[in-house]
Order: structure tokens, then sequence, then C-alpha cells
């Protein structure tokens, strides 16, 4: 099975394309990247170089994928960070002709907006593009605590008041939530799922960085769309897709890097610990 992921890439360090890519293909999936924003690295690091792909050039680029019938072969688009609104038209017309190519694709959307402390980090028209053109065709939907609250107007600071606001967001179209980077207690985040009639809670340590890393939430939302065009149930792809991101993540705390230890730690994302587990609430 495929992917075609339209997300930014970096050339140092492991966001958006550059850590999905990898990642897919360890689950043994192919996967097609669109880059949405080319940048020397994370702006987190104080100074990059690159920019944004322009709408047009995207939209060439998703035509010539159309036009080598390549959505035929895809089981799936995924969709993360735009370098401005008007990109929402290329995904959109991305995921018109998958879908309109297999009836059993799935469009799984990360929301990339913002996060707790610094707020919304992106042009309010990109938010603007992602809550009212791409959400409402999503089946799977993928935001931080901070995105969804931002998505539904509504404050998401616990379980509860996360899991009212996913429902909202079902209620518009989506087939699934994962909320990332909830607020459990001073110990522990939590991964969300929820579905218009279920749920699933799974307990995440929070983990100590001198400069916490960039794009985890890409390599999660990433498994989690490969694992679900694998084939595999919700409950168990939320907990692999989250027990590899962990592993990642502890590898990258223990060598003090920076950016993910992806490399180091590629054989989590194949075959996960089963640590956590998605409890259903």
């Amino acid at each position: 099975m495929n992917l075609l992921s339209l997300n930014s890439h970096v050339a140092y360090g492991y966001v958006g394309n550059a850590a999905a890519v990898f990642a897919l293909q360890r689950l043994g999936l192919e996967v097609w990247p669109l880059h949405t924003v080319r940048l020397s690295n994370h702006p987190g690091h104080g100074g990059f170089t690159g920019g944004a792909t322009t709408p047009a050039a995207l939209d060439e680029l998703v035509a010539g994928v159309i036009a080598r019938d390549i959505p035929a072969a895809c089981g799936g688009v995924i969709s993360g960070y735009l370098g401005a609104a008007e990109q929402a038209s290329a995904v959109l017309r991305a995921v018109t002709a998958v879908r309109g190519a297999r009836d059993d694709a799935i469009y799984v959307l990360d929301p990339v907006m913002g996060d707790a402390g610094p707020g919304l980090y992106v042009d309010p028209a990109i938010a603007g593009a992602m809550r009212d053109d791409l959400l409402p065709v999503a089946d799977v939907v993928t935001p931080n605590a901070f995105e969804l609250g931002w998505l539904t107007g509504r404050t998401v600071a616990d379980t509860q008041s996360a899991l009212d606001a996913a429902r909202t967001v079902i209620s518009w179209g989506p087939r699934l939530v994962a909320v990332t980077s909830l607020p459990v207690d001073a110990a522990t985040l939590g991964v969300l799922g929820v579905t218009a009639d279920a749920a699933w809670l799974i307990r995440v340590p929070r983990l100590a960085f001198a400069v916490p890393p960039n794009g985890a939430g890409d390599l999660l939302t990433a498994l989690i769309a490969g694992r679900l065009v694998r084939g595999d149930g919700l409950p168990g792809a939320l907990a692999a897709a989250t027990n590899a991101v962990n592993a990642v993540l502890l590898a990258t705390r223990d060598a003090g890097r920076r950016e993910l230890a992806l490399v180091a730690a590629q054989e989590a994302l194949a075959a996960p610990p089963d640590t956590l587990r998605a409890a259903a609430l």
C-alpha cells in the first residue's frame, strides 16, 4: 500500500516529510512526498533558509502525480504544514483524485498551526483554510490540544474537555480524531483517540529535554496513517504509533540530541514496544 504526503520538508532534522517518509518506509509502505515548504532546518534553531512552495507550483506537482495514475495505487493522503492558505486547494485536488480512484482511500489531516506556549504560529488564513476547507473532508484529524481548542473554539485543558471538543469535530465529518500532547497530570501527557461511539486514552510519561525536539507530532501522524492504511484497528494503530514515537523520544533524550533520533531508533518504528496501552473510556 502507498501514501501521498503533502507536508513541510527540512534538509537538516526530522520534521514534516523528513520524518514521515522514513517512518512510513520502515512500515513497509511506499510514500510519495510533495513539499509545501523547503527549509534548511526547523525555524526553532533560531534561523533558517528556504521558503514555501508557491501554490501554483504545488498544484502543478499534484497535477503531475495525477497524470501518472498514481492515485490508483494510493491508499491515502496525509497533509500537514501549509506554507500558504492557497495550498489547501492542491491538497483537496489530491484527495479528490485519490478518492476517485480508490473507494477505500483515507485522508489524514494534521492541522499544524500552533501549540501551547507560542499559540498560533501560522498565518490565521492558513489555520482558517485547514478548519474550513480541509477538516470537513478529512477521515482522520490529529490536532494537539491547542489546535483542537482553536479549531472548535473551546478550551481544551483535560481529558473531558478534549473528548467534548473531539466529538464536535466528529460531527463535522471526520471519523477519527487523535488528540496529542493532551495534559493529563504533572507527570503524564495523553494521546486521545475519539470516534462517534468510542474513545481511548494512552498515557505517556512526560520527558525532560534541554530543548524539546520538533517533529514528534508529524511522526505520530505518519505512523497512525500508515498503520490504518495497512489495516490495523483503531486502538491498535494508536497504541503502536504512540509507542514508536515514545521510543524515538527516549532515544533522543538519552543521546542528548536536539533533533529526533529517528535513524538510531528506527527498529521501534516497525516493531514498537508494547509498553503504552490504549484504555477505553
